[in-house]
């Protein structure tokens, strides 16, 4: 089979002189890495709150206590911590609903009192998806402590 010319120079040959410039570009840019999120330290504890329907919680130590109305003592399981590029994530299994949360940083606010806190949380309860806000022991909402 002949090779096709295009500008006298054959595409065998145009494909072998790309290739190493292919790799020089490749490596010239390197892998794009972007740096964890490390606003929130390992050793702070998470407080999360939401309102419609009301919800809170509190991340520890690799362990969670999520409450709500009608279970006001909470319900304690283990979670693991990810940090990722824009926020930081914690995973587990509440009973047999997995339990998802993403912590970015971000002014929030719970619609029901003055207080304005430094970062969004956004809770997935199995298939139940909860918006609210967060803040840590380290830093702290600002606004009245007990609205």
């Amino acid at each position: 089979m002949k090779s096709r010319q295009v500008f006298g120079i054959g595409t065998k040959t145009r494909f072998a002189m790309a290739l190493p410039l292919l790799a020089a570009a490749c490596q010239a840019a390197g892998p794009q890495r972007a740096d964890t999120f490390s606003a929130i330290a390992p050793a702070e504890t998470v407080y999360l709150v939401g309102t419609e329907p009301f919800w809170s919680g509190e991340i520890a130590g690799g362990e969670a206590v999520w409450t709500t109305p009608e279970v006001m003592a909470g319900t304690r399981f283990r979670v693991d911590r990810f940090a990722g590029n824009n926020g930081l994530a914690f995973t587990g299994r509440m009973g047999a609903e997995t339990f998802d949360v993403m912590v970015t940083a971000g002014r929030c606010s719970d619609g029901m009192s003055d207080r304005s806190y430094p970062y969004i949380a956004t809770v997935k309860l199995g298939d139940r998806q909860f918006e609210g806000c967060a803040w840590t022991d380290r830093q702290a909402f600002t606004g009245p402590a007990a609205p």
